[in-house]
């Protein structure tokens, strides 16, 4: 088949973009900017077009697949429905795929990309040989977001946003979290709630539901009425347990979420009779993934300076990074970029931005101009929110707005030996950290 994508660039799509690669397609795509995801892709032999136009849609593709962050009025997605081509949107696509495999899908609001990854280096270990499409870039995958396996495994994460993850068809279902998250699209927690309940709920008979018994969103989908009104298996894990004692002991990665997600990933080995030892030993060699506390070594100005590069982008995730990275630096400085992400996201969660930059135990902050996402912004919001009134809200010494373009060579002249520097967000900001 001949495939096109469009807005190839994303995590997702361009996981998606691999598989087919790989098994012998011809694949195309296009995307508005060069990226590293893109770069990677090229070198791969994809099709790599720079800037949508509806010359890039041929008459012979067999298959167009998009991204659900483009608009209708894409010039490329009009052509290919002038054309009458066969059109899938990403979750339509990955959908497809998970009829035809023993499916694992790891949703949540929050780290679905660190499990996921545990998950696979888990299988991989137990040579279980999955194939896996991932939300963040692994070493053990050379540097990929896609591996492809032989079996009958396929690891994704899945996305609540715009309801994608309804399209899949899991035979175990991972839930890490329900937060309230995405709101541009829910609008209210409650219905975040609803759609993870519909999302479990798709399990089938001999289907598994991993979650997690700590978290207050998930208690409010898997009640005693809930367990006992279906035939799927509820498996859940609890950092109280016993074993997130030995977790802490051997993770490289900070934090009690990472405990947490190592745990889900655990309970998910035990139900494919995975052996502990087995699932231990590959959680305590995980050293991390793209921006996801990923550590560097770095240098301002001859100075030898510590990174962390960070994805996290909701209050909660931000918090916890933050806490972790305090304990794994107690006596060090620590410096915070943080770059807000979509002005929406903003909007809904603005008191609880708020509340976490006002508590956490960060030296120095700096907010850099809230990151636009292309396609989901509503003018209304975007004119009422920014990355000032934050920083005059929060009210802190420590806590200001700084414009992108000044940040590096502020933190250059500022920053000392031996400080740690955090950059953090989901936006363009790691370009930052890339550059030290």
């Amino acid at each position: 088949m001949r495939i096109h994508f469009i807005g190839i660039g994303g995590i997702g799509m361009s996981s998606l973009a691999q598989y087919y690669h790989e098994k012998g397609h011809q694949v195309f795509g296009s995307d508005l900017v060069s990226s590293e995801i893109t770069e990677l892709l090229k070198e791969k032999g994809v099709g790599i077009t720079i800037g949508q136009y509806e010359q890039n849609i041929k008459e012979d593709f067999d298959l167009v697949i998009y991204s659900p962050a483009v608009p209708a009025e894409n010039s490329e997605y009009k052509r290919a429905l002038e054309l009458d081509l066969r059109i899938q949107s990403y979750p339509e696509a990955l959908g497809e795929l998970t009829k035809q495999y023993f499916t694992i899908a790891v949703s949540g609001s929050h780290g679905k990309s660190t499990t996921t990854a545990l998950i696979s280096l888990i299988l991989l270990k137990a040579k279980l040989d999955p194939t896996v499409i991932l939300g963040t870039k692994l070493k053990e995958f050379g540097d990929s977001n896609f591996r492809m396996g032989k079996s009958n495994f396929l690891v994704i994460e899945a996305c609540e946003y715009d309801d994608s993850f309804n399209n899949y068809q899991p035979k175990i279902t991972v839930v890490t979290n329900i937060d309230k998250e995405h709101l541009d699209y829910f609008k209210t927690f409650a219905n975040v709630v609803k759609a993870f309940k519909k999302f479990i709920l798709k399990l089938p008979e001999d289907g598994f539901l991993v979650a997690n018994k700590d978290d207050l969103g998930i208690k409010k989908v898997i009640n005693s009425k809930f367990a006992s009104s279906n035939q799927f298996s509820i498996k859940q894990f609890s950092i109280k347990h016993s074993d997130a004692k030995k977790l802490r002991k051997i993770l490289k990665i900070p934090g009690d979420h990472n405990v947490s997600n190592a745990l889900a990933s655990l309970e998910l080995a035990r139900i494919l009779n995975v052996k502990d030892e087995i699932s231990f030993k590959a959680l305590s060699e995980y050293r991390g993934s793209w921006r996801r506390f990923e550590i560097k070594e770095g240098h301002a100005e001859k100075k030898h300076i510590i990174i962390v590069s960070d994805y996290g982008h909701h209050p909660n995730e931000v918090s916890a990074t933050l806490i972790a990275t305090r304990e794994k630096y107690p006596k060090k400085k620590i410096w915070l970029v943080y770059q807000p992400h979509q002005y929406q996201r903003t909007h809904y969660l603005f008191s609880d931005f708020v509340k976490v930059f006002r508590g956490v135990k960060i030296d120095e902050i700096l907010i850099t101009e809230i990151y636009d996402v292309a396609g989901r912004e509503e003018k209304q919001i975007s004119s009422s929110v920014s990355s000032e009134s934050l920083v005059k809200r929060i009210n802190k010494k420590n806590v200001r707005y700084m414009n992108f373009e000044l940040v590096e060579n502020f933190i250059k002249e500022n920053i000392k030996a031996g400080d740690i520097l955090v950059v953090m967000g989901a936006g363009d900001i790691y370009k930052l950290a890339d550059k030290f």
